[in-house]
């Protein structure tokens, strides 16, 4: 699990008017809330915020300083960002974590190893499901999950079952598929089907000659 460190100031002002001031001035309006905690309204640094976020994922902890005091844990929750110059962040929730409580984290899967379908049949690794939500302790966070693809042939797939997290639960169901191997085009024109929208497999026919050719 990830740790990082944020210094926050309490936001005395609010409204849109407030937050574009700040923007103008290199801030960041934001808000902190959860673990019986009331929101409260907060400021941070936006080169500070940025630096932070370039190595940050749901799952990294960041430990908040407000106004001085001792850090809290805090979890990213939401950030909002300019639909046109997306680096820049709008505003941004920092949920407050409990030892003893559980969170609701989406993790990201990391596949690893080349698979026998890829490297010895040409086949191509389909990667479809790239995060997993889990509910899990702070101190059982883990910054993602892995799944070894080494052994997976042409045909064979990984589902959402096959992620192995003793210390959480998984949230997602269980029969979603992760990644596959499938066929590269070529060979599966050759064989002459081809995969439609639905998967199913259509033969591929050389059109009709026009009567009198």
């Amino acid at each position: 699990m990830a740790n990082v460190n944020l210094t926050a100031a309490t936001r005395r002002e609010h409204g849109k008017g407030a937050a574009r001031a700040l923007r103008r001035e290199g801030k960041v309006p934001g808000v902190v809330y959860g673990h019986n905690r009331e929101p409260a309204s907060v400021v941070v640094d936006a080169p500070a915020l940025a630096k932070m976020l370039a190595g940050a994922t749901s799952s990294t902890v960041v430990e908040l300083s407000l106004d001085g005091q001792a850090p809290v844990r805090t979890l990213l929750r939401e950030i909002q960002r300019n639909p046109v110059r997306h680096t820049e962040v709008l505003h941004v929730d920092f949920y407050e974590i409990s030892a003893d409580e559980k969170v609701t984290v989406s993790l990201p899967i990391h596949l690893s190893g080349t698979p026998d379908g890829v490297r010895n049949f040409g086949g191509v690794l389909d990667h479809v499901r790239h995060s997993v939500d889990v509910k899990v302790l702070p101190a059982d966070l883990v910054d993602h999950v892995e799944l070894d693809v080494t052994n997976l042939g042409i045909g064979q797939s990984l589902f959402v079952r096959d992620i192995q997290l003793p210390k959480a639960e998984i949230l997602d169901d269980p029969d979603l598929p992760v990644c596959s191997v499938v066929a590269p085009r070529v060979e599966a024109e050759a064989a002459g089907t081809v995969e439609t929208p639905s998967g199913e497999p259509e033969l591929i026919r050389k059109p009709k000659a026009e009567e009198g050719e």
